[in-house]
Formats: C-alpha cells, sequence, structure tokens
C-alpha cells in the first residue's frame, strides 16, 4: 500500500460567508435623524463636536473598552490591608478611560456650561452617542449632570461643589473633594420598604447645630439602591422634625476624614454591569440640607426630572444601535444566494426596526429642545414636563422588543457575548425602572394633567401642528381627544393614555420633519392598522429599501 503524502491536508475549518468586524463606525454622520434633530434643536455649533466624539466612541479602541469593562465588574473593598474601613468600589482601568473620555469631553457639563442655544440639545445628542457604546458609565455622568438644578437651589451649597462639577476633568481618586480636579454626583433615594414610594422613608436626619436650609445634620438610615457609589457626594432623602428633606452626602467630611458611608454590598444586575450599585448605611453620616426643609421631594425632583432627559435618550441608543448591527449583518450575511439584505422579508423587518428607531430618535431630541427652552419659555416648561414623562414611558417600553428582534436578524451570532447584542438586550430595561416602573411615570403623567391642564393643551397643540398634513395622524388626535373628555376611570386607562400621547407625537414629528417615505410607513403602521403585531409586517407599499438606506449608509 503506497503511503499517504504527509503534505497532502484536508482543510477543516474554511471560514466563508462570515460578516466582518462593525468597528470605526461614523456614529454621529450616519445618523440622519440625530443629525437632522440636533439642527433643529439649534446645537449646530456643536456638530464637530459631535462629529469627532462619535468618531472616538466608534473606534475599536473604545468598542474594546466597553467589552473589558463589562468583562471585569466593579469589586468592593470594605477595608484596606489594615483594617480601616475605607467603602471603596475598585473599577477595571477600561472604566475610568470610559468616564475620562465623556466627562473630559463635556458630556456632563456642556447643558450649563455652554451660553448658546441648544446645550441640553448637546448633552443628549453625546449621551445618545455614548450610550450605545457603553451604558454603564452613563448612569453617573447623567446624575452629575442632572444634579446642578438642584444645587443651585441652595446657593452656598452650589459655590462649593458647582465648580467641581462643570469642570469637565475627570479624577478617579478617592481623596476630598477640594482636593480634586472635577467631580460627580450620585443619588440615594430608594429604601427597601418603600421603592419608588419615598415619601415612606425611614432615614432620620438630626441637626448638628442650627436647623432648616444650609445647616449641617448627622443622618441614619439605609438606602437599598445607590448608583456609582463612588461618587464625590450624593444627593439623598431624610426626614426631620418638619417632614421629608433633601440633604448632600459627600464622601469625605468638611475636616478630611471619611464621611460614614458604608457600602453593605454591590448590586448583582441583570445589565450596566460596567457600573456599581449599591446598599448604603448611614452611620452618623454628616450631611448638608439642600432646598427647603419638609419639601425634600420637591428639591430632588429637580434632578430626577433632569435624569429623564437622559432615561429618554438611553433607550433611543439601544435600538439604534441594535439596528446599525442588524443591517450590518444582512449586508454582509448571504442567504439562499443572496444577502439577507436583499431578501424581501428581512428587508421588511429591517425597515421596520428603522422607522422606530427614527421615531425614538426624534423624540428624544424633541424632549432634549424642550430642557433647553423651558428656562426662557413658561409653555415650553409646561410641555416639556408631560412629553418627557410620555416619552419616558414609552420608548422604554419599545426597547427591550426593538433589541431582541435586531438581536434575531443575527441569528446565534447575536446571542453569543462576543457579541454587543447581549449587554444591548440586559440593558434595555435598565431606565424603564430608574425613579419608578413604568406605572409610577403613567400616573406622574395624569399628575401633570391634573396639576397643569395648559401642559396638556399645550401637548395637543404641539399634535397639530401636524394637521392636514396625514389622514390617520389626524384621525388619531381626534381621537385621543375624545378619550381625553372621559375621565372615567382615568388611573386604569393610564397606560392606554400614555402610549397613544407617545405615537402621536412621534407621528407629528416625523411628518413634519422626516422624509415622505419614513413618515408614511410609520402613520400606515402605527396609526392606519396596515401592519400587524410584530416587526417586519409592515404593507407593501412601504419603501422598504429606502427606509434602510437612510437608517445606515454603511
Amino acid at each position: 500500500m503506497a503511503a499517504r503524502d504527509p503534505l497532502v491536508r484536508l482543510s477543516t475549518h474554511t471560514v466563508e460567508n462570515q460578516v466582518p468586524p462593525l468597528e470605526a463606525i461614523d456614529l454621529y454622520g450616519s445618523d440622519a435623524a440625530l443629525v437632522e434633530g440636533v439642527r433643529r434643536g439649534g446645537a449646530d455649533w456643536a456638530t464637530e463636536r459631535l462629529q469627532a466624539f462619535g468618531a472616538e466612541l466608534g473606534s475599536s479602541r473604545v468598542i474594546e473598552l466597553g467589552h473589558e469593562a463589562n468583562q471585569h465588574p466593579p469589586e468592593l473593598r470594605s477595608f484596606d490591608r489594615y483594617g480601616q474601613r475605607i467603602d471603596e468600589v475598585v473599577y477595571h482601568p477600561a472604566y475610568h478611560e470610559l468616564m475620562r473620555l465623556g466627562i473630559d469631553s463635556g458630556m456632563p457639563s456642556v447643558a450649563w456650561t455652554e451660553s448658546r442655544t441648544g446645550g441640553h440639545v448637546a448633552h443628549v445628542a453625546m449621551t445618545y452617542l455614548f450610550s450605545q457604546i457603553e451604558a454603564g458609565v452613563v448612569c453617573p455622568m447623567t446624575m452629575t449632570y442632572a444634579v446642578v438644578p438642584a444645587l443651585r437651589q441652595q446657593p452656598d451649597v452650589t459655590a462649593v461643589w458647582e465648580k467641581g462639577v462643570l469642570a469637565a476633568s475627570y479624577d478617579e481618586r478617592a481623596v476630598p473633594a477640594e482636593e480634586k480636579t472635577g467631580l460627580t454626583f450620585g443619588m440615594a433615594m430608594t429604601e427597601k420598604q418603600g421603592g419608588s414610594d419615598v415619601r415612606s422613608n425611614s432615614t432620620r436626619a438630626h441637626a448638628l447645630g442650627a436647623s432648616g436650609s444650609g445647616a449641617e445634620y448627622e443622618l441614619r438610615g439605609h438606602k437599598w439602591f445607590c448608583s456609582a457609589p463612588m461618587s464625590d457626594a450624593f444627593l439623598t432623602l431624610a426626614h426631620t422634625d418638619r417632614g421629608l428633606s433633601c440633604f448632600l452626602v459627600p464622601r469625605w467630611r468638611p475636616d478630611g476624614s471619611r464621611n460614614p458611608f458604608h457600602l453593605q454590598r454591590l448590586k448583582d444586575k441583570l445589565g450596566n454591569r460596567s457600573n456599581a450599585s449599591s446598599e448604603v448605611e448611614y452611620d452618623g453620616t454628616w450631611a448638608q440640607m439642600v432646598g427647603e426643609e419638609g419639601r425634600g421631594v420637591r428639591t430632588i425632583l429637580e434632578m430626577v426630572h433632569h435624569t429623564r432627559n437622559d432615561t429618554v435618550a438611553a433607550p433611543a441608543a439601544f435600538m439604534r444601535q441594535a439596528l446599525v448591527q442588524a443591517i450590518h449583518h444582512a449586508r454582509h450575511r448571504s442567504v439562499f444566494g443572496k444577502k439577507l439584505v436583499e431578501q424581501p422579508l428581512m428587508q421588511n423587518v429591517l425597515a421596520d426596526l428603522a422607522i422606530e428607531s427614527e421615531a425614538a430618535t426624534a423624540l428624544s431630541m424633541r424632549i432634549a429642545r424642550g430642557f433647553d427652552e423651558s428656562s426662557r419659555d413658561d409653555e415650553e416648561r409646561a410641555f416639556t414636563r408631560i412629553a418627557t414623562a410620555v416619552a419616558k414611558y414609552w420608548l422604554n417600553k419599545r426597547a427591550p422588543g426593538h433589541v431582541v428582534e435586531a438581536l434575531e436578524c443575527l441569528g446565534g451570532a447575536g446571542y453569543v457575548e462576543e457579541s454587543m447584542m447581549p449587554r444591548l438586550y440586559r440593558e434595555a430595561p435598565l431606565n424603564g425602572i430608574w425613579e419608578g416602573s413604568g406605572n409610577v411615570i403613567c400616573l406622574d403623567v395624569l399628575r401633570a394633567m391634573g396639576r397643569e391642564p395648559r401642559a396638556l393643551e399645550l401637548f395637543l397643540a404641539e399634535l397639530r401642528e401636524a394637521r392636514g398634513s396625514d389622514h390617520r395622524l389626524d384621525a388619531g388626535v381626534d381621537g385621543l381627544e375624545r378619550e381625553l373628555r372621559d375621565s372615567s376611570h382615568f388611573e386604569t386607562r393610564a397606560r392606554r393614555l400614555t402610549e397613544t400621547m407617545a405615537v402621536l407625537l412621534q407621528a407629528s414629528l416625523l411628518v413634519r420633519y422626516a422624509p415622505s417615505f419614513v413618515a408614511d410607513a410609520f402613520c400606515s403602521a402605527r396609526l392606519g392598522g396596515e401592519a400587524g403585531r410584530l416587526y417586519g409586517t409592515l404593507p407593501p407599499s412601504v419603501s422598504c429599501a429606502a427606509i434602510v438606506s437612510r437608517a445606515w449608509p454603511g
């Protein structure tokens, strides 16, 4: 028998028909809906900044930092090697690099430091871009952005803290605030027994001398959820003799010693894994009252309201990145003799995902514009108050289903951790439970209607700006007005009303500002009853190829 030639080998692993890595992404310039939203919001001056920021975030280096920060989650270090209690969290270097990129670029500060109109629009655009690559580090930056209007209710506190908050300099060191080049803020409201019902708070505050606004106190209590516990200071709630009040709690006392801020444990969370979240024990913890005594909820709600600006942007960002991943895959993967993107049914799915993503982006940018205009326009402030709650509810309900549909476009490749899709899917529910579940937000919509009837009138006026442009939108607005005239069982119907308001606002924005083929597809599918309950059921009349091409030019 002849010997087998040792040089002859059978190939056992020929790689074909695989999708190349999605790197060097132009996150800003390729997103027409975002670019147009920034322009409408008066933030054209930020174009070069956003282009550079989007390019850096989309680089292979930063994409890898996001993966590393999630592969190496933070660790709690309760004591140092000498047995001294330090209550510190140790993060992977990738986390610090991402924080430095965001803060040094001005993401938390631009809304407050930029004198031109559009500061909040620029901030939201940056948040939207960053959330697509790694959302865990966005949480502390969002709270640092949102704390400013709350701090400004207490001028003596503002004088001490605002300069560091707006410094656009990330300083990771665990040292007193006066030694740092820049500061971050967190928030701790939730307690075990109350959750969203913050008035059931059991934490107590005792004055160290004079009481009232700006005075020094000691706190005793337990906060069940405190995100980003290595922030330099936190706003929190505690009871005094005159009721629930707001306090600033720094990690270090004014004398330079560590403030008793005991981290009981870090939460093992579904997503947001690069960011630490903890339970905190106050045990003689030094604090300073912010705002009027007994009106703490009102004070801290200034911070909560501004976090909502970002919790509207985040789900829009998740939808955008999921869509980009799906289209990229479909353009490079061949099935049954042609590219996936050329398959009519896949094209329908992608186009349906694309119109949902564009509607989310348009709504997010409209809310950001409202934050900019609220400071000088009472009507815009009233509109933004109700529209923000409507948008927060709806976009966070839509994000998980959107992301999982996009994940399915990748098949098994989308289900493994090497892709970004599982991380996006785990992240998608987070902002829907931040500061209150969907029910809480819908009840807040009803509260806004009751307390500020003018807000609802202005909301309806915004919808009517597109009057006569699309018969399905006109019919939808007429139907909403009929529903609102029926005040029976308002609380039971709160989700239905909020959903209807959100979809009509999205449709109104697209009809006014998006290409007609996008607006027509959205109105036919979401208002006209011409599509099914799941993605990929757009009617044949929709220009699917044009929608996909606009969504991601590639």
